[in-house]
């Protein structure tokens, strides 16, 4: 089989496997690892030590995988029907849209193996090649630039200009020399000179276009920031109790967006803006029962709670009050902290008396704190 030959039913395999997009670059130094240099010193990452630690794998794949010729890219389209009327209610938790479905690492990861296994058996190699699925020390997005799926836009997100943004990138590093892709121009974005990404962040994080400081990032301080959420941004977090749509939803390249077609990225019927009563029920078990297969479990439940806390308080309807009161009286510190913030910003004062009882009664000086916070 000639190159082109097998480099198209390698498309059509992944195609056949649920892809909506696949490129392939040639292996080599990475594009924009400079750049990747330059904002982890700017000290951006925040708490993702792991990105700086695994910084000089992400120089060239072959580091990984010392045979590789080829970078294969594939695009998984996640984007969501629009749902105006949940958006808009601020007593219901806001998910993002790619923890709706299933849990994509794995579901990408195993049809990604099945893409390898695949080329192995055309090509009679007996070694494995390298899949990687945000797990890996690989710059997915610079990467899939280079294949030519797309740009990076102001957001900082990959657009296609056929598919938008809401997409999953993925790939496989192979040692086979394929037919390759031509790149999209690094110099070259589409955005002109649309701003919107960056006026739509409550928190400022893209603190320029193109450059995000992950340290103000609602995705940050929902799912990866394990410690309290600072109090200048409570406020600031609205209602999205795990992950951040914002910038997304603002960018004209996806308001002709394909929805997601694969039917394991559907998404759940409970985990569409559910009611922040529900969500301050729920205990560890419920949690796991509920958000099963979900990516929302990376929080774990304290870092969900937390959150839900937050969401709770932001809305300030006092039917959130027997919920947030057994979290400061029960819960771990983490959570009981943002039980007392938000029982301090409920309408009417009705969380005061609970905070009194709890100061009275409280020990811990974390959630001691916290509570004068309240009180003041």
């Amino acid at each position: 089989m000639t190159c082109m030959n097998l480099t198209a039913a390698l498309k059509a395999k992944a195609y056949d496997l649920g892809f909506d997009l696949v490129a392939i670059a040639s292996a080599g130094p990475s594009p924009d690892h400079e750049r990747y240099g330059r904002w982890l010193d700017a000290g951006y990452a925040g708490e993702m030590g792991y990105l700086a630690k695994h910084a000089g794998l992400k120089a060239d794949p072959r580091r990984l995988l010392p045979e590789a010729k080829s970078v294969v890219l594939v695009g998984l389209n996640y984007a969501q029907p629009s749902e105006p009327a949940l958006r808009a209610d601020p007593g219901r938790g806001q998910i993002a849209a790619y923890a709706l479905g299933d849990d994509y690492h794995k579901l990408m990861r195993k049809a990604l193996i099945e893409l390898d296994g695949w080329l192995r058996t055309e090509v009679g190699r007996s070694t494995q090649g390298r899949v990687f699925v945000d797990s890996a020390p690989v710059l997915e997005r610079s990467w899939a630039r280079q294949a030519g799926l797309g740009f990076i836009g102001k957001n900082t997100c990959l657009i296609n200009p056929d598919s938008g943004s809401w997409l999953f990138l993925g790939g496989l590093l192979a040692p086979e020399a394929l037919t390759y892709d031509e790149p999209f121009n690094p110099q070259l974005s589409l955005c002109g000179r649309c701003t919107r990404c960056l006026a739509v962040c409550p928190t400022d994080a893209l603190v320029s276009p193109y450059e995000l400081d992950a340290r103000r990032c609602i995705s940050y301080l929902t799912i990866e920031l394990r410690d309290e959420i600072p109090l200048e941004f409570r406020p600031l977090i609205g209602n999205w109790v795990f992950g951040c749509d914002l910038c997304q939803d603002v960018c004209p390249w996806n308001r002709k967006a394909p929805t997601a077609a694969h039917p394991r990225l559907q998404p759940h019927p409970d985990r569409l803006a559910p009611p922040l009563p529900d969500l301050l029920a729920l205990d560890q078990d419920a949690f796991v029962r509920r958000f099963r297969g979900s990516a929302v479990k990376r929080a774990k439940w304290t870092g969900f709670m937390r959150n839900v806390c937050v969401a709770a308080g932001n809305w300030g309807d006092p039917a959130a009050l027997a919920g947030l009161e057994r979290h400061l009286f029960e819960s771990p510190p983490l959570v009981a902290t943002h039980a007392a913030w938000a029982l301090g910003q409920l309408r009417d004062n009705a969380g005061r008396s609970i905070l009194q009882r709890a100061w009275e009664n409280s020990t811990d000086a974390s959630v001691r704190t916290s509570i004068a916070q309240a009180l003041k």
